[in-house]
């Protein structure tokens, strides 16, 4: 398996946004947590297993794109 890093930027492929929504998302999380001290305990542990799962779906994901062949150039011989 060979994983190519300019792979990783495909707008065409709908993975690409999922992986660009749950970066987002991540930061999000990771603000909310950092700026607010005052949640309760749980809200907290909740968010930070999410954003945690969320960062490793998002790895996952950007794995799968790099891992993708190139689709054909459309010339045939």
């Amino acid at each position: 398996m060979s994983l190519k890093l300019s792979r990783l930027f495909q707008p065409r492929n709908p993975q690409f946004w999922l992986l660009i929504l749950l970066n987002l998302l991540s930061t999000a999380i990771t603000h909310i947590l950092r700026t607010y001290d005052d949640l309760p305990t749980a809200i907290t542990l909740v968010l930070a297993a999410f954003a945690i799962t969320n960062a490793l779906w998002g790895l996952r994901i950007a794995l799968r794109l790099m891992a993708d062949k190139p689709p054909d150039s459309g010339t045939q011989k």
